[in-house]
């Protein structure tokens, strides 16, 4: 026995000490920790520690740089970085690369307003160094504020859309597409929104619910009647059609039936109106055209003849109100279900199936080749001239008589009344239905046809294609596509089945997509872009679109960028000395148009991929909104099989927009975006980045602040979690202390097991992108396995245990690879605590500097599933011991669990278990002592009995026992105590 003076109990417990705060101060030390990264080359350090390993290639698909970030993008962002975090940390060299879309309409209408009058005067080079010095501007603001959200990558040498070289490359991918024979300059339907004067593309088009006059109009029958049917002679008959775009009625050049539909020629009062039969009644009633017996009673309508629609075909009837023919035709596009695609939508075939259970109009379409799609595809047919009166401000020319220079949706009700002055109008009412919308200015467009470069879906590659005089092939219906390969839709549906669609269900909205996709209008009447690189002759106005030629230019983009399409003269881009070809001109012109932001967008995998050294065609995995279906996945992969003929993306993972608090979606045009800097200043950027992991991305994520609160607790419970951790490891050396895993304590054993299996759904969850499924994984854990179970029954041994006892390493060797495990499964979540837990570890210089040069932990040596399923029992039984103990606390029989003896009756294997178990019982429990008794042979369950401790409450460790005064050097703890005691006073002689 020692004859020092006695330890000071209070000082011999071994209580938690780390560096590691509980608060966690994010919106203070996150910046701290983001310059640490910088200053020492975290990204640079990551990529030296994957070299030579497999490379992993996310394709940053570029934002806009024209404003702040918002919450939309913000979450984009940290997804994808969730995803090149959690590669590298599989093991491969997965750099990233991010990229902005500096060019289109969004910064050149910002630009408009900013110069306001003076731009009319100012020559397209000064609005373009205006744009270019706006995009620059923003891009910085966004740097700034995606580093801020811990994303590393190359923001020190981002893909710009506006730099020389993506614009040399995006001109040669256009020479490319020329190259194959896919583009062609026509005058076409197009989506035009008239606020911005440009022709639009399919994916700068939503649709909203929208109110039109619904009007029936008769085109009086120019041919002869008896043509139809014998009984039609000498009658006045009448076409009757159904549009909810009157304003494209002063460009009707026809009217077209189905062929294979029944007509009839109904009878009401000294006319005849055609009809489809099987609308006949419908429009009787809308119409007033039933004539009525003497009580006043509706009579059904008396048919004169019934016929196919073939009957009517080339057969003419006069405009309604203006002196020329309007031809009969018949078309396959005609449906029972009203609206033509000029009054709905340019991709006509996802209209038509929502419409072919429904049943309205008349069965006989108005149509105006200059102001839809299938109205353009049967007018060139037939031969009619594709007539637009409408110019870009959306304004009837002068030869429009009565309604020159009015706008034409302003015009609609002015012709509503003129018809109904004229008699040729039956009925009018509004009509709510889905239309199309300018993305940007949330205004109606319209269908106009104007003089378009195109990229035809349908050319085949290398074969003899029909073609009329714009160089489209004739028979292009929007739902027809050839069963040739070599089209660009055929390759693209062959290709988007080699795809893998993260989820499933993109592979069919792709593939609806691409089947039903009209030709690519990629000409925009704008200043800010790459202008398409083709000249005409000042002569014979031949068009001059080669590709020796557009890689010339090219060339020259590569060294001056694109503003040298309006800084120089067309005969310095041409080749020196360059003629046409077709009259021996050399005096040229240039074309006035840029090209589509998306073909600019779509051609990043070659002009990014192919040129960077760390990077290769194609990547692994494009991620983006559901939007994108439209856009860049779409545009992307026409300029892939353009390039390769193979899609540029291996997978396509596609998330879901963030909502507000009532769902709304969020955006940026929309005024309801949430800066996400609000929620760093507040809770740091941790909180948002495990916003984005709790929720399921692939469905859209509401925020609000409720629910940022429900995160914030979250994440203070997987702190406190490693802070515990951290805190029982102070002192530990895992080179010195480790305990091998044969001498273990078997909790902690089971713990380890636990943690195995969670590793085990951690990383296949990061290799399926199911980023939530690993959040709510470690969440999981952390509150059940760990703190509700195993550190609730640690506690003592850590605590009271003395530092070196093998006992108390056993759980500090557990503890050491928890935390360590915990760090590297969150840090592609949880990128600035992780990287502080790591910091907090002990020491060990096996370990890399930061742990996002670590790799996600492996499973160690598996133990027995038979002690799992012991151990699984255990917790059930001490479920059941908690809610007795908790009922005799409510009941005032004792105050804390050690406080309690329990006497505990079981049978059979839960007795056998239990007797197994006996000396652990009461550190599981958390008692001072446990009795277990065999119940009576037939007796179920397991029935557990709170009484008093036995004995005296120990001073040091709080446990009773009957033992305690037994030392007299320490007379007031309990035996465990004393042998403590004897082993920290031996620890500290030597």
């Amino acid at each position: 026995m020692s004859t020092e003076t006695p330890l000071d109990l209070k000082k011999t417990i071994n209580l938690p000490k780390t560096g590691f705060s509980q608060k966690a101060n994010l919106a203070q030390s996150e910046p701290a920790r983001l310059k640490k990264w910088t200053e020492l080359r975290l990204y640079e350090l990551i990529r030296e520690a994957r070299a030579g390993s497999e490379k992993f290639i996310l394709h940053d698909g570029p934002p806009y740089a024209n404003a702040d970030i918002h919450l939309g993008t913000a979450m984009n962002k940290i997804i994808k970085d969730f995803v090149v975090k959690s590669r590298n940390m599989l093991g491969y060299d997965a750099p990233y690369v991010p990229g902005y879309d500096c060019h289109g309409l969004p910064i050149e209408l910002y630009v408009d307003r900013k110069l306001g009058a003076k731009k009319a005067n100012m020559p397209a080079v000064a609005i373009r160094r205006a744009c270019r010095e706006h995009a620059s501007q923003a891009l910085k603001r966004q740097t700034r504020d995606f580093q801020r959200l811990g994303i590393l990558g190359e923001w020190d040498n981002p893909y710009l859309t506006m730099s020389n070289h993506y614009e040399a490359e995006t001109a040669r991918l256009f020479g490319r597409f020329v190259e194959r024979g896919y583009v062609y300059k026509g005058a076409r339907p197009v989506y035009w929104c008239i606020k911005d004067q440009t022709a639009l593309a399919e994916a700068e088009v939503e649709y909203h619910q929208h109110t039109s006059p619904s009007v029936y109009v008769k085109f009086p029958l120019r041919s002869d009647p008896a043509l139809i049917d014998p009984a039609l002679a000498g009658r006045k008959v009448f076409v009757l059609i159904w549009t909810t775009t009157p304003w494209t009625l002063p460009a009707n050049l026809g009217v077209t039936v189905h062929p294979e539909f029944e007509y009839s020629a109904f009878e009401s009062g000294d006319e005849v109106y055609i009809v489809a039969s099987e609308l006949l009644d419908a429009v009787a009633d809308k119409c007033g055209l039933r004539e009525r017996d003497p009580e006043g009673n509706p009579i059904k309508p008396k048919v004169l003849a019934r016929f196919p629609g073939t009957k009517l075909d080339r057969l003419e009837c006069r405009h309604p109100w203006i002196d020329r023919p309007s031809l009969l035709m018949v078309g396959e596009h005609v449906t029972l279900g009203g609206e033509a695609d000029a009054e709905t939508e340019l991709d006509v075939s996802e209209a038509r199936d929502k419409k072919a259970t429904s049943k309205a109009g008349t069965g006989a379409v108005h149509t105006a080749p200059g102001h839809g799609h299938d109205d353009f595809v049967i007018g060139k047919s037939y031969g009619l001239e594709i007539y637009c009166p409408v110019d870009n401000a959306g304004h009837f020319t002068p030869e429009v008589e009565h309604f020159a220079g009015m706008n034409v949706f302003e015009a609609n009700p002015k012709i509503v009344e003129f018809m109904r002055d004229r008699g040729v109008l039956l009925f009018t009412e509004n009509y709510d239905h889905r239309y199309p919308h300018c993305w940007r200015c949330k205004n109606p467009v319209i269908f106009r046809a104007t003089p378009q470069w195109f990229i035809s879906m349908d050319r085949e590659v290398g074969a003899t294609v029909e073609t009329d005089e714009d160089g489209r092939p004739r028979s292009n219906f929007t739902e027809n596509f050839s069963e040739s390969e070599t089209s660009l839709r055929q390759a693209a549906l062959r290709e988007i089945e080699r795809v893998q669609w993260i989820p499933a269900w993109g592979e069919v909205r792709m593939r609806n997509m691409v089947k039903g996709r009209p030709d690519w209008c990629v000409s925009r009447q704008r200043v800010w872009g790459v202008s398409i690189p083709v000249f005409y002759c000042a002569k014979c106005s031949e068009a001059v679109a080669e590709p020796a030629i557009i890689r010339h230019v090219a060339d020259v983009f590569e060294k001056e960028s694109s503003d040298a399409w309006y800084t120089r003269e067309a005969a310095e881009l041409l080749p020196e000395g360059y003629s046409c070809k077709k009259c021996g001109a050399n005096e040229w012109t240039k074309e006035t148009d840029i090209l589509d932001v998306w073909f600019d967008s779509g051609s990043s995998s070659v002009a990014v991929l192919e040129s960077r050294p760390e990077l290769r065609w194609p990547a692994d995995v494009y991620l983006e909104g559901g939007d994108q279906f439209r856009g860049w996945f779409n545009s992307s992969l026409m300029v892939g099989i353009a390039a390769h003929d193979r899609a540029p993306y291996k997978t396509v993972i596609t998330h879901g927009w963030t909502v507000d608090a009532q769902g709304k979606e969020m955006h940026k045009s929309g005024g309801n975006a949430v800066p996400p800097d609000e929620v760093i200043k507040e809770s740091g950027a941790d909180i948002l980045r495990l916003w984005c992991a709790s929720s399921n991305y692939f469905d859209d994520m509401r925020s609000s602040k409720e629910i940022l609160d429900r995160v914030s607790d979250g994440y203070r419970k997987l702190r406190n979690t490693a802070r515990f951790a951290l805190g029982n490891l102070h002192g530990f050396d895992p080179v010195r202390d480790s305990v091998p895993a044969r001498d273990l304590r078997e909790t902690d054993r089971w713990a380890l097991r636990k943690l195995d299996e969670v590793i085990q759904t951690v990383r296949k969850a990061y290799e399926a992108y199911e980023f939530h499924t690993v959040y709510h994984t470690l969440y999981n854990f952390c509150t059940v396995t760990l703190s509700a179970r195993y550190f609730d029954i640690l506690k003592d041994r850590l605590y009271t245990f003395s530092p070196r006892n093998s006992e108390r390493r056993s759980a500090q060797t557990a503890l050491y690879r928890i935390a360590d495990a915990l760090a590297r499964m969150l840090a592609p979540l949880l990128v600035f605590t992780a990287d502080e837990i790591w910091e907090n570890l002990p020491p060990d210089n096996t370990r890399p500097a930061f742990v996002h040069m670590a790799l996600l932990p492996g499973e160690g040596d598996q133990v027995g599933d038979s002690l799992l399923s012991n151990w699984e029992r255990l917790f059930e039984i001490r479920d059941d011991v908690l809610q007795s103990l908790e009922e005799a606390r409510v009941a005032k029989q004792i105050g804390s669990s050690l406080e309690a003896r329990l006497e505990i009756s079981a049978a059979g294997e839960s007795y056998d278990l239990l007797v197994r178990y006996r000396d652990e019982l009461r550190y599981i429990f958390i008692v001072s002592q446990v009795e277990v008794v065999r119940s009576e042979e037939g007796a179920s369950g397991v029935v557990v009995k709170v009484l008093p401790a036995e004995g005296k409450k120990c001073e040091r460790c709080w446990n009773y026992s009957t033992r305690v005064g037994e030392s007299a050097r320490y007379p007031d703890v309990c035996e465990r105590c004393v042998t403590a005691l004897e082993e920290i006073e031996r620890e500290n002689a030597l």
